[in-house]
């Protein structure tokens, strides 16, 4: 697997929001905010929205597919310090896949959806869902369930 400079991987439905800004990305101690999702990284509306609220505390980002991700991230700089953020466990799967080297998983909102069942109060997966974070689980030093770096941690 690839060295890079990931500090921290979240996933969350949401990508940048409020709780990724203000409360993650500083406290793990990140100056860059990457998000790997295919749809949102051809979506010019999306990034502009999500970059607005990372730079207004300071953060750079950058919006990648799954395939450039896996391509670039071990030639990040040393200087940049990566919180990345993806949409869904299989985005994150397929970049472990790809030779990505992730070792601490934070999962934060998947919001509910019919057929989905809950693993918390704010993570419900579907089975499909359920069989990318045991894959993921299987690969990562750490995961585990966390709102917000003020809430209590559950393990996954």
């Amino acid at each position: 697997m690839a060295k890079n400079n990931i500090l921290l991987t979240r996933i969350d439905n949401r990508l940048i929001h409020g709780q990724v800004v203000c409360n993650w990305a500083g406290t793990v101690g990140a100056n860059l905010i990457v998000v790997v999702d295919d749809e949102t990284a051809n979506s010019e509306t999306e990034k502009n929205i999500m970059k607005l609220a990372a730079s207004s505390l300071g953060f750079d980002s950058r919006f990648f597919t799954v395939q450039h991700t896996i391509d670039v991230i071990e030639k990040a700089s040393a200087d940049q310090k990566i919180f990345l953020v993806c949409k869904t466990p299989e985005t994150l799967r397929k970049l472990i896949e790809g030779g990505v080297e992730i070792k601490k998983v934070n999962i934060g909102n998947m919001h509910f959806s019919e057929g989905k069942k809950k693993v918390s109060d704010k993570v419900y997966a579907s089975d499909k869902e359920m069989d990318d974070l045991n894959f993921i689980k299987s690969k990562v030093d750490e995961i585990y369930i966390q709102d917000t770096p003020d809430f209590k941690r559950e393990e996954f």
